[in-house]
Parts: C-alpha cells; sequence; structure tokens
C-alpha cells in the first residue's frame, strides 16, 4: 500500500508518502502563499524524490476541514480529482484530528487542537488517546474560546493546547485554565502530512463524487448572500 496524504487545510501545507509500515518522505512548509500554485509541484517533487509513480498509490488521503475555506476546497479538490483519475480510494481526515494525533500520543490528558476563526472564535474539538488509539472526546466545533476554555475547566483534567494559532489564544486559555492548561512547543505544531496518512491508513474509502469539505460553518460570503436572501436571520 502506498498512500499520498495532502493537507492544505490552513497555512500549514503538507504532503506525505506512506509506504506499508514507514513514511517515504514528507513536505511541511508554514507560509501565507497560494496553496493551489504551490501543491501540485510539491506532490510532483516529493513523488520523484521518493521513486514513485502516480501509478504506485493505491489511496489518497485528504485534511477534510475545517480551517481556510479556500485552503480545504484546494487540498479536497486536487485529492478528488487524484482518486477519480487514479481510480483509487479516498479517505477524509478532520484537519483538527490531524493535530491531536502529532502530538497527543503520549501526553497524559486530553488534547485540544485549533485553529483561529476570527472575532474570538476557533475550531477546536477534544481528543485522547486510549489503547494507542485516538479517540473523540468533544466532536470538532465552531465555539469562543472564553466559552470553550470555560467548559474544558469544569473537566479537571490536564488540557494539551496545540495549532499554529494558538499564539492568538492563549492568554485566553491561560487565564481561565491555569495549571490545567498544556501548551505544545514550536516545533509540534504544525500538522504532520505523514499523521494524516496514517490516520486515513485503514479507513474505508469514500465516494468520491458525493464527497464534500466539512467547513463547521458557511463561508463568510455565502451566509450573507443567503442573509441578504431573507434565508438567515441574524443573532
Amino acid at each position: 500500500m502506498t498512500i499520498l496524504a495532502i493537507d492544505t487545510s490552513n497555512n500549514p501545507l503538507g504532503v506525505a508518502l506512506l509506504e506499508e509500515d514507514r513514511v517515504l518522505g514528507e513536505y511541511i512548509t508554514n507560509l501565507k502563499k497560494n496553496h493551489s500554485i504551490r501543491i501540485m509541484p510539491a506532490i510532483e517533487t516529493l513523488m520523484k524524490e521518493c521513486e514513485r509513480v502516480p501509478a504506485d498509490l493505491t489511496k489518497i488521503v485528504t485534511a477534510k476541514g475545517p480551517g481556510s475555506y479556500t485552503g480545504v476546497r484546494i487540498g479536497v479538490t486536487i485529492a478528488k480529482t487524484l482518486a477519480w483519475t487514479l481510480n483509487i480510494p479516498l479517505v477524509g481526515v478532520s484537519s483538527l484530528e490531524v493535530l491531536a494525533a502529532g502530538t497527543g500520543r503520549y501526553f497524559d490528558g486530553y488534547v485540544s487542537p485549533l485553529f483561529d476563526a476570527r472575532r474570538g472564535q476557533i475550531y477546536t474539538g477534544l481528543y485522547q488517546f486510549q489503547n494507542g488509539k485516538l479517540t473523540v472526546v468533544e466532536p470538532d466545533q465552531l465555539v469562543l474560546a472564553v466559552d470553550w476554555a470555560e467548559k474544558l475547566s469544569k473537566t479537571k483534567q490536564r488540557i494539551l493546547f496545540v495549532g499554529t494559532d494558538l499564539p492568538l489564544h492563549r492568554s485566553v486559555l491561560q487565564e481561565k485554565l491555569g495549571t490545567q492548561a498544556v501548551f505544545a512547543g514550536m516545533t509540534e505544531q504544525n500538522p504532520r502530512p505523514a499523521e494524516l496518512g496514517l490516520l486515513g491508513m485503514d479507513k474505508p474509502g469514500e465516494d468520491i463524487h458525493t464527497f464534500v469539505p466539512n467547513y463547521i460553518r458557511l463561508a463568510e460570503a455565502e451566509a450573507k448572500w443567503l442573509e441578504k436572501q431573507g434565508k438567515i436571520i441574524k443573532g
């Protein structure tokens, strides 16, 4: 089995190749640059360096959101196109789950990965490793950081926070949670595409034509349009 993992759901861009029980190669950057221009050259370079061709691939795994609407769409579109063209399975994995998997494996407590959603909001969820397997404690959601911190304070558990947007919300989380809050280090903040590939390795393929990203909320432009049409009530 040779898996290509693709993550463009947020600022970090990641591509990985996994084969059986090893990571053949991994490419990661954390830059505010156009993923639509950079992702295919990244895939091509990684495949060439690892001496693999498209025909060698047996599964495509993509980060399906939440995150940047544009970023999520880019990764999902490319993943669907490749899977359809090569006639191989496509698997989607939560972008937050990828973050949690990369840091929580050896942490004795809960893991809260997060992405900034503006206006004091975050995309987040709550995960925990149990018997070596990542499990969902609280599903992925959109919530105010202050409300999330309030909710977590009642768990009485240590919480590991991780994500490249963590500095934007760290003070709010620290103030409410105190010593309950543990913050991942700088080198642990980028979601690893190899973890994405591993998470999707044993998951069954999804229907390529009906597969859609998980935005959690409407894109702002779409929400405004629906509001204008009288289909969304403010508040």
